[in-house]
């Protein structure tokens, strides 16, 4: 029987995000009868869950910082804890903190001052990439890390990873950056994931309902609270711009008219500690229908955050080793159906086709 392929992907912060992901990989490799379950694409390209191994791991915080990944997800502040994983030989190396961590969680991640090795660190991340033939890198920054997102994009660059971007730090989706990818011959995928049930594509969806139904949106909100440092964090209001304008303009793109900014609200909006990685989302759209009479829409939606994001990152991590095996470059076009901020905004029902199209 022939050996498998297997993707060797590189993660850029152990933080909560990714323990969820890692763990829901384990979870699979663990019980392959369920892999349907769960899924939105058990195959993609000729690889399987099972089939992505995480070789190298870049983090901050002195708790996670030369202990190997196993053991490190579990380190505070992060919370999922769903399944105990396996040992394996990848150990946590240290990255720059450039504006990495905000104000409200820096007690709790504890960073390493290493402002002054920059450059040094530069190249032993180069060196660890090409030691463990690392091929996929994922960024799971926190939100507002624009210096640290631009350092990983140039590292993608040289090293000649594919780039799979989670965060609303805009590289995908900005035409220079773009461009730097196409030229050297690298995949990107990004900006910002969607949630597989979360809460922008939900309200983007609504939004999309009502224009496909010929009622018209006079006003909408999107409010979200949850437990974990990544809400925590967006209560430093300065981190929290690229994040509102990665959610606001993936609702409005779904309008048939754009709404003044006045009457449109999508965005986090607190932290409640005892949430822990539950999220709740409240999705109101008030506007008219047939007659000019008007409607009113409210939803409450429930998720696990981490859940949420693992999986979409699953599908992300194999299409960007799958552009890599078909020489693709540059921005990826089925961002479009995994992220809020792409290069270029399709209703989810064309991005779909994208993906299908990918599949087929």
């Amino acid at each position: 029987m022939a050996k498998r392929k297997k993707i060797k992907a590189g993660v850029i912060g152990v933080g909560n995000c990714f323990s969820g992901l890692i763990q829901g990989i384990h979870f699979y490799k663990k019980n392959p009868k369920k892999e349907v379950i769960g899924l939105m694409n058990p195959n993609i390209g000729g690889y399987q869950i099972y089939d992505i191994d995480f070789v190298s791991a870049f983090d901050v915080a002195k708790n996670k910082v030369n202990k190997p990944l196993y053991q490190a997800v579990y380190k505070k502040p992060n919370k999922v804890n769903w399944i105990k994983l396996p040992k394996t030989k990848t150990i946590v190396h240290e990255a720059p903190a450039l504006d990495g961590i905000g104000l409200f969680v820096k007690k709790l991640i504890n960073p390493i001052n290493n402002s002054h090795r920059v450059n040094e660190l530069e190249k032993e991340i180069i060196a660890e990439i090409k030691k463990t033939k690392t091929k996929v890198l994922v960024s799971y920054l926190p939100v507002g890390s624009d210096q640290a997102t631009q350092f990983w994009a140039k590292i993608a660059l040289k090293t000649r990873c594919a780039f799979v971007n989670c965060i609303p730090s805009f590289i995908a989706s900005d035409k220079s950056w773009e461009k730097k990818f196409k030229k050297a011959g690298v995949p990107i995928i990004g900006d910002d994931i969607k949630g597989q049930i979360g809460a922008t594509i939900v309200h983007r969806n609504l939004a999309k309902l009502t224009a496909d139904r010929g009622a018209k949106v006079d006003e909408t909100y999107q409010l979200n609270v949850g437990g974990n440092t990544d809400f925590l964090n967006m209560k430093e209001l300065e981190r929290l711009q690229s994040k509102k304008v990665s959610k606001t303009e993936s609702v409005q793109s779904q309008l048939e008219e754009r709404l003044p900014d006045d009457q449109i609200h999508v965005g986090p909006s607190d932290f409640i500690p005892y949430l822990n990685n539950t999220k709740i989302c409240f999705i109101s759209i008030k506007g008219k229908m047939f007659a000019d009479i008007p409607y009113s829409l409210n939803l409450r939606l429930e998720v696990d955050d981490k859940a949420n994001s693992g999986g979409i990152v699953v599908d992300c991590i194999r299409f960007a080793q799958k552009a890599l095996d078909e020489k693709k470059k540059g921005f990826q076009k089925v961002s479009c159906f995994y992220m809020k901020h792409p290069l270029y905004q399709l209703s989810d029902s064309e991005a779909l086709k994208v993906i299908e199209k990918e599949l087929d």
